[in-house]
């Protein structure tokens, strides 16, 4: 068979393989999801990876709780996260990890804080992003209790807020953090006081992994994940977002 017939069998197979692939995204996680251009470092690692061998994602955007609801529910195939709740018993199968949310305590290095354990946070003040005291409760209750806690979805905020010494801890994922610090530098000539990272808990990437109902569609995803990584590609991604 001729190169040129063999190059225009394989589009054909590829095409016929090809599959839409509906996926529920939270509404809005910058700078892992932008819905209204459909961008960010989770859609554009996951549109990337499946398009590898032909598919193409469609999201589907819901508020974050939902996200597993949409998946048991078949409002979509697949899914970017199952917020801790097994979906195999719904058809769902198991990618890797896309992206990991890694959580961290965030202070300002002038006030020489170090938090190690839970009773650090006593007497300080923290802000954190909606739901985190359910994921996080022997950090977080106490400080609740003493009147000390506080929820804002608005993580911008937390850079501000932060920064102006009216908390004294911020609860954020790093990449989410900094995302929002290098935009309010680039847009609003914002100069941050530097900050101090606190690791107060062990990132496990199981948490964090898409689900679909195709396993075919799932290796195919796996293997644009891999080649993604191994090209560099899915460091640039993230560049694209944070690097200042």
């Amino acid at each position: 068979m001729k190169l040129r017939q063999l190059a225009l069998l394989l589009i054909l197979l590829s095409s016929a393989h090809a599959k839409e692939v509906t996926m529920a995204f939270g509404e809005k996680i910058p700078p892992f999801c932008f819905p209204q251009t459909n961008s960010g470092i989770e859609l554009e690692v996951i549109g990337e990876a499946l398009a590898y061998r032909g598919h193409v994602l469609k999201p589907v955007y819901f508020p974050f709780a939902r996200i597993p609801v949409a998946f048991k529910n078949r409002e979509v195939n697949a899914a970017m996260t199952d917020l801790g709740e097994d979906l195999s018993p719904y058809g769902a199968k198991y990618g890797d990890p896309a992206v990991i949310y890694d959580n961290v305590l965030i202070t300002l290095k002038s006030r020489n804080l170090y938090l190690r354990q839970p009773s650090d946070l006593k007497g300080l003040s923290v802000i954190s992003f909606q739901g985190a005291i359910n994921r996080y409760p022997d950090w977080l209750n106490p400080v609740k209790q003493d009147g000390n806690y506080y929820e804002q979805n608005d993580q911008k905020v937390q850079v501000l807020t932060l920064d102006k010494g009216r908390y004294d801890v911020v609860l954020s994922d790093r990449s989410i953090f900094r995302y929002f610090t290098l935009q309010m530098k680039k847009t609003e000539g914002f100069l941050p006081k530097p900050v101090q990272e606190h690791r107060f808990t062990t990132v496990n990437p199981q948490d964090y992994r898409p689900v679909f109902r195709d396993a075919g569609v799932r290796d195919d995803f796996n293997a644009g994940l891999k080649q993604l990584k191994e090209s560099g590609r899915f460091q640039a991604i993230y560049d694209k977002y944070l690097k200042e």
